[in-house]
């Protein structure tokens, strides 16, 4: 009886030990993940891989695999099932369970640390740790290799600590108790050696001490040789390991935004020209707000009535054209990293259910600082606190995100300090080229004002009190444009802009002043209901210590009228700059409507059918000539109408009506809130791939990435007739004559080349495509 029990003790020690091994590579993976769900989860697999083996060990060997593998999916659907469900991951488990076996590995490797477990992210572990545990069974246990059996096992543990990296403390522990294990499998006998298990039992003495002599001496040679090589090669091989391990993160590329996501600073301008368009649907709540009695006064954030700031990107670096996000977004959670709040600052909990309505792209709009968001797969840059669905929005998109609103004391701001140092260096850079003008305004903004808060303060209210709102204002924020900005002529269309300017100002001119700043992006709600295009715009925000990001409101109130900024500064005059945005131009009228085609003569009695056949083809004929020579004639006297007719500002317009209805006839058409520069860029790359042979057919509008498009020496010049509107959008009244011809010289040549590039069928439609009159027809926004 004793006998037995221990034979079963015996028999059920490599088991555990496998077990142990495999769920042991869990416990290690697990220190990345958010709880201890993944941990049991991998620990589920390896006991359940390896009870299969032991329960079908009498089973032919090719039977096994097929029962472990139906086992392994009923294990995993399980698991998947209970991660959606308590990650609150909206869809059926077939939909989850496909969407997982896609994008597993990468979210994987992309996800945000702590992982929260997810079907996504627990699937690869789940089956790798089952197949580890079926394989290591299987070959100790059916065959008694145990160190074989034991490879599954340690190559799934060196996964993990792999795919865990330098982002969790040395696994110590866990790899001490990952060699105990192995070697209490490896130390206890699962067969009876026959013939008292000495295998020298049956030779006579004097060969039986030969033999055992040779096997002492040769295990003694083989131990020495591998102490030596030891001792030989361990120092040189531990030389080339790094002290730190390698993250295979850096080897996966996170989610990537286009360029509207990247700075959707540009897009205030296109927002301000159609205020009434809805972007969401906002439901704001605060679960831990003060009682309604209190006064706003005494509690800057009482309620909703004084405005809600919905963030939608923050933008930390320029380069002097452009502020940026530059974030590094991954994969994330419903719980996203809590962020230490600033010292000195008040936090309340603001809760808001979110609908998409017409917003595009893929930034996803939050009260900062998002905590919690559920309904939407997001992923979120730490850094600057901006979240982004990788699917991008589509219109219907519901979500509810829960936030920690930082309300400074405001008590403390006036002796408060700024931050230095490299670690606020990316929002204290100022790049070179900055017009001496505003060098200027910022030295003596700060000559006045010593205190960091003061200095924001001056810029604010120098801003407020010298510019004027203007929705029509062209986009551009870069130095040539803040420089028009600020000190250009208020006559030519100096000294206004959108919050576009008056935040990026505000930025440059407080890094000039030494404070840190960054360009926020967002809306400005009551909380409640809709959220329109209107109530889009930008603002700046300052860092100061003890106190976190303070955001500052540079635009003028309303009804107040500016002062002019000669009263004030005197700054050196300057040209008017290229802007980044077509300004709104005044098109040629509309095209005569083609005329009425007049009824044939009555058929006379008595014709035959072939004549009656003929004589009605000749006629369709003559009629669809007609109308193919009237499109002719229509499209060549709009185009006669465009480069000749008018003012010079109205030929540049009109020149540039042209480039635009060409890009569209070769389907490439441009959005109308891109700049003009991004405009000239885009048409010149598609010329490029027209000649290459690559342009296609599609007619969905693209914008383009923000880069150079490749030189081509024999392209025409687009790029200078870009420049010569935006001129004419700062100073409508400064174009002449001969950049009117140069315009139309441009145009021309890009339109021959353009439609040269094409299919020769599409070359013979091109001039009657009736797409340029109907344009032509709409009035001018």
């Amino acid at each position: 009886m004793v006998t037995g029990a221990v034979r079963v003790l015996r028999a059920a020690v490599l088991p555990l030990a496998l077990i142990g091994l495999t769920a042991l590579a869990g416990v290690v993976l697990g220190r990345v993940y958010a709880g201890s769900l993944l941990t049991w989860l991998v620990a589920g697999a390896a006991t359940g891989s390896v009870l299969v083996s032991v329960a079908a060990r009498r089973l032919p060997s090719w039977l096994v695999a097929p029962v472990s593998v139906a086992a392994m999916a009923g294990w995993t659907l399980w698991s998947l099932r209970l991660t959606a469900t308590r990650a609150e991951v909206p869809g059926g488990l077939l939909e989850v369970t496909a969407d997982a076996a896609r994008n597993g590995i990468p979210r994987l490797l992309t996800a945000m640390i702590p992982v929260e477990p997810t079907p996504d992210t627990v699937l690869v572990p789940v089956v790798a740790a089952w197949l580890a545990g079926l394989a290591g069974a299987e070959v100790a246990l059916r065959t008694g290799r145990v160190l074989l059996g034991y490879l599954p096992a340690a190559g799934l543990y060196a996964a993990s600590l792999y795919v865990v990296g330098p982002n969790a403390e040395p696994a110590v522990g866990a790899t001490l108790a990952f060699v105990a294990v192995a070697a209490v499998g490896l130390a206890t006998p699962t067969r009876t050696a026959p013939s008292g298990g000495d295998p020298t039992a049956d030779l006579t003495p004097g060969v039986r001490a030969a033999v055992r002599l040779r096997l002492a001496a040769s295990a003694a040679l083989g131990v020495a040789l591998v102490v030596g090589l030891v001792a030989l090669l361990g120092p040189v091989v531990a030389g080339q390991v790094d002290g730190r391990p390698v993250d295979p993160r850096r080897y996966v590329e996170p989610p990537q935004v286009q360029t509207l996501d990247e700075n959707p600073l540009i897009r205030i301008s296109g927002w301000a020209l159609h205020p009434e368009q809805k972007l969401l649907d906002v439901s704001t709540e605060r679960p831990d707000a003060p009682p309604a009695s209190t006064t706003p006064e005494a509690d800057p954030a009482a309620d909703t009535a004084r405005g809600v700031r919905i963030r939608l990107a923050v933008l930390s670096d320029y380069d002097g054209v452009t502020w940026r996000v530059g974030a590094t977004y991954r994969n994330a959670g419903r719980i996203l990293p809590a962020v230490v709040p600033a010292r000195d600052s008040t936090v309340r909990t603001v809760r808001q259910q979110i609908s998409v309505a017409e917003l595009s792209g893929r930034l996803l709009p939050a009260v900062a600082t998002p905590r919690e968001v559920s309904g939407a797969r997001v992923a979120y840059d730490p850094a600057s606190g901006t979240l982004i669905r990788p699917e991008g929005l589509t219109p219907g998109l519901r979500y509810t995100v829960t936030s920690v609103e930082e309300r400074p004391d405001s008590n403390l701001l006036a002796t408060a300090n700024v931050p230095a140092g490299d670690e606020v260096a990316r929002v204290l850079r100022v790049a070179d080229g900055v017009p001496d003008p505003m060098r200027r305004l910022a030295a003596q903004l700060a000559e006045e004002n010593g205190a960091p808060f003061a200095r924001a303060s001056a810029i604010e209210q120098f801003l407020a009190e010298h510019y004027r709102v203007a929705a029509d204002a062209p986009s551009g924020h870069a130095y040539p444009n803040l420089g028009f900005f600020l000190f250009g002529p208020r006559n030519g269309g100096g000294q206004e802009g959108t919050s576009e300017q008056f935040a990026a100002a505000f930025a440059v001119l407080g890094r000039l002043s030494g404070l840190p700043t960054r360009v926020v992006v967002g809306f400005r709600t009551s909380g409640q209901g809709p959220v329109l295009a209107g109530d889009a715009y930008a603002w700046p925000e300052v860092l100061f210590d003890g106190l976190g990001w303070v955001p500052f409101d540079p635009l003028p109130r309303p009804n107040d009228e500016p002062r002019p900024v000669e009263e004030d500064f005197r700054p050196t005059p300057e040209d008017p700059p290229p802007s980044e945005a077509p300004a709104p131009t005044a098109e040629p009228s509309a095209a005569p409507e083609p005329p009425a085609t007049a009824d044939g003569p009555p058929r006379p009695d008595g014709v035959s059918t072939p004549v009656l056949v003929a004589g009605g083809s000749g006629g369709l004929l003559l009629v669809v000539g007609a109308l193919l020579l009237t499109l002719l004639a229509m499209r060549r006297s709009l185009t006669r109408d465009r480069l000749v007719r008018g003012d010079p500002g109205q030929r540049i317009a009109g020149a540039w009506r042209e480039v635009t209805d060409a890009l569209r006839l070769a389907g490439k058409p441009v959005g109308d809130d891109l700049a003009a520069t991004e405009v000239a860029g885009y048409a010149r790359q598609t010329l490029t791939d027209a000649r290459a042979g690559t342009t296609g057919d599609d007619t969905t509008a693209v914008a383009p990435t923000g880069g150079t498009a490749t030189a081509d020496a024999s392209s025409p010049a687009v790029e200078e007739l870009a420049a010569l509107l935006n001129q004419m959008g700062f100073a409508p009244g400064a174009a002449t004559p001969d950049q009117a011809a140069r315009a139309a010289e441009v145009a021309t040549a890009y339109v021959a080349t353009l439609r040269s590039a094409r299919p020769w069928w599409r070359r013979l439609l091109w001039s009657v495509h009736p797409s340029p009159l109907r344009r032509a027809r709409r009035p001018p926004r």
